[in-house]
């Protein structure tokens, strides 16, 4: 669907403020240029551009700008940036003062038809910017859900594994005493799954996160992870700061998933995390000596939580590295900028 405005007092055409999805302009575009279109190649481009310029500076018409837009819808979809397209511009305004048709009025179009080529880098980046809220509101939904359980299973199912637990010894007193050895071994047995229970809760909804922030809070978790598998977890970070809440709790999720990945699919013999903190960015690495990648044969969707990791680091305006082979193991980057991000705990 497109909603259309006037564009007449800037010369943009309708079509130019289009908030159709992305994808379905592309392809809309590909469709009138026809197949031989499909793709702009870099030395078409700037002269497709310079012949769609001079037919819209000779009849000024809306169907020139019309071709202009999808020109540029192309050229997006093709790959160019709206750095691309400024040069071309620019080389463009230069063959126009080599032929003198520079007037007032010839540069006013031309400012006009560069307009509306930029309406397609302009929507796509708009879209982008929504999906980044989206996916921030959706780690939002998520960490609230988190807490949500980490909450039942810490007093609920905890409370109700203690009254359990009660029964049990109140049992275990009126039996011989030969059973009651029996009932004991029970009693241990529910004591280890509370404290299960109550490790996972704290790992799910993190305390230390809020109270004394991400070390502290990854150094618990490292505790847990190799109490459970067995497999050395070191920590290493330099941050002599908080951080902004967003970004511990998703360096917080990124190495708990990340361990997760090390411990259940890599075989690892040791994991390494380390945290360093750039003036403008924080970089979160977690190494391990496992299985590469490559080897691992995992029934259903694969990658699920490395998607779920790039979501998060993209969600923040990050990025993701992966590296990995057989025999060197599995490292994983993930670096979130800082500069947009209010650093003061206290205004978080």
């Amino acid at each position: 669907m497109q909603v259309q405005t006037s564009g007449r007092a800037t010369g943009v055409p309708r079509r130019a403020r289009a908030t159709a999805p992305r994808g379905m302009e592309a392809s809309r575009a590909l469709a009138v240029a026809g197949p031989g279109a499909a793709r702009t190649e870099p030395a078409a481009f700037p002269e497709s551009y310079w012949g769609l310029l001079v037919a819209y500076l000779d009849d000024g018409s809306e169907a020139s700008l019309d071709r202009g837009y999808e020109l540029a819808n192309q050229a997006l979809a093709s790959g160019h940036s709206v750095i691309e397209l400024a040069d071309v511009h620019d080389a463009a305004l230069r063959r126009l003062g080599a032929e003198s048709r520079t007037s007032d009025r010839a540069l006013r179009s031309a400012s006009a038809f560069l307009a509306t080529c930029l309406s397609p880098f302009d929507l796509s980046q708009r879209q982008a910017r929504e999906g980044t809220r989206a996916l921030r509101h959706l780690n939002e939904v998520l960490e609230g859900e988190l807490k949500r359980i980490a909450h039942t299973l810490h007093d609920e199912a905890g409370q109700l594994l203690a009254a359990v637990h009660i029964a049990v010894m109140d049992i275990a007193n009126d039996v011989p005493p030969l059973a009651r050895p029996r009932f004991e071994r029970v009693g241990c047995l529910l004591a280890q799954v509370e404290a299960e229970l109550r490790n996972l809760s704290h790992e799910w909804r993190p305390t230390l996160l809020a109270d004394l922030g991400l070390v502290p809070a990854l150094e618990f978790l490292a505790g847990n992870v190799s109490r459970r598998a067995g497999v050395p977890v070191s920590v290493s970070a330099d941050l002599a700061t908080r951080l902004p809440c967003a970004v511990e709790t998703s360096l917080y999720r990124i190495v708990q998933e990340a361990l997760n990945n090390a411990v259940k699919h890599a075989a690892a013999h040791r994991i390494w995390i380390e945290i360093r903190h750039l003036p403008l960015q924080v970089t979160c690495r977690v190494r391990d000596d496992g299985r590469g990648l490559e080897t691992r044969r995992e029934p259903g969707p694969p990658g699920l939580g490395l998607a779920g990791i790039r979501e998060r680091v993209h969600a923040l305006g990050g990025s993701m590295h992966l590296a990995t082979s057989p025999s060197c193991g599995t490292t994983l980057e993930a670096s979130i900028p800082l500069g947009g991000w209010d650093a003061d705990p206290a205004r978080r």
